[in-house]
């Protein structure tokens, strides 16, 4: 069975004659400031693909608001329009991030006064402490390691269109940062980011997919998001190679051969399991799949059908 049955497949070419406009509204210096690391993007990538989303995105901003007006009518109450929860999923070293980044910048000049927030599910993994107690520290990143509770009581909170503080992850650590917090104050537009991000948590009476009004999934092929993702890795260690600090640091000091082997165990053991059991398996859940070939280029979309 086609696994995108029920997704239109559009390439680059067709998807960028959707929305048309000369305007660039970023800078390089803008972009090159959003990029992830090792992630690479154009101002071209902007005009050709994240404009016409970010078109296709007030499409349903706007339906939103209409169904908010109608339920009030109905209601015979004023009804306030909840923020447009848009989740971004795809697997490590995909480049989600720099999708989310780019996008908050996007909406937030395409609909002036609006306010847009973005957090990642990183906040809601569990403290390193937490998950060394409970034996799965090296299991993180997969599902039972992030307080999907705590994730779905900010959501709804998000929704209700109430004020929330969340956990802060610090990847220079590779840890919760203990007594620091980030406040996402009442966004008319929120951005959720992070490989569980279309998963449900089991015996939930609330799924986190209840909560999404619009889902991007980043994808590639694994052989190149596992290039990605040794790149990735180098940049880290040569980063940390000067701070004892860093949580990549330890690794520095190993001979070429064994980080070697420590990167294809990762990718392996943790990083590509985890892809084709519980990240890859949400890929037909997201509403538009942004498809990567070499160096990051996006060549083809898939929008659902229905």
């Amino acid at each position: 069975m086609n696994e995108f049955i029920n997704f239109d497949e559009i390439s680059r070419e067709t998807w960028q004659n959707l929305y048309k406009t000369s305007l660039a509204p970023l800078t390089k210096d803008e972009l090159d400031s959003i990029r992830s690391l090792n992630d690479e993007i154009s101002l071209k990538d902007v005009s050709d693909v994240y404009l016409p989303l970010v078109h296709l995105l007030r499409v349903y901003k706007k339906n939103l608001e209409d169904m908010s007006f109608t339920k009030g009518l109905f209601l015979q109450k004023i009804v306030k329009t909840p923020p447009l929860i848009i989740g971004i999923s795809g697997s490590v070293a995909v480049g989600k991030s720099t999708t989310a980044r780019l996008l908050k910048v996007l909406l937030s000049r395409a609909f002036g006064n609006t306010s847009v927030a973005l957090v990642t599910t990183d906040g809601f993994l569990y403290s390193n402490k937490e998950l060394e107690s409970q034996g799965i520290l090296d299991q993180k990143g997969f599902p039972e390691s992030y307080d999907m509770e705590r994730l779905l009581d900010f959501l709804y909170k998000m929704k209700s269109g109430q004020d929330a503080e969340i956990p802060v992850y610090s990847h220079e650590f590779y840890d919760i940062v203990e007594n620091e917090t980030q406040k996402i104050a009442n966004p008319d537009i929120l951005i959720v980011e992070g490989i569980n991000v279309l998963q449900n948590p089991d015996n939930q009476l609330l799924y986190i997919s209840d909560f999404y009004d619009f889902s991007i999934y980043v994808d590639a092929d694994e052989k190149m998001i596992e290039k990605w993702f040794r790149e990735r890795f180098d940049s880290l260690l040569k980063m940390a190679k000067n701070d004892p600090q860093n949580f990549y640091h330890q690794f520095t000091k190993l001979s070429d051969e064994r980080i070697e082997e420590l990167i294809s165990e990762t990718w392996q053991n943790i990083n590509l399991r985890n892809l084709h059991e519980y990240i890859e398996p949400t890929r037909n859940r997201a509403e538009v799949i942004i498809h990567k070939a070499a160096k990051h280029y996006i060549d083809k979309l898939y929008l659902k059908k229905f």
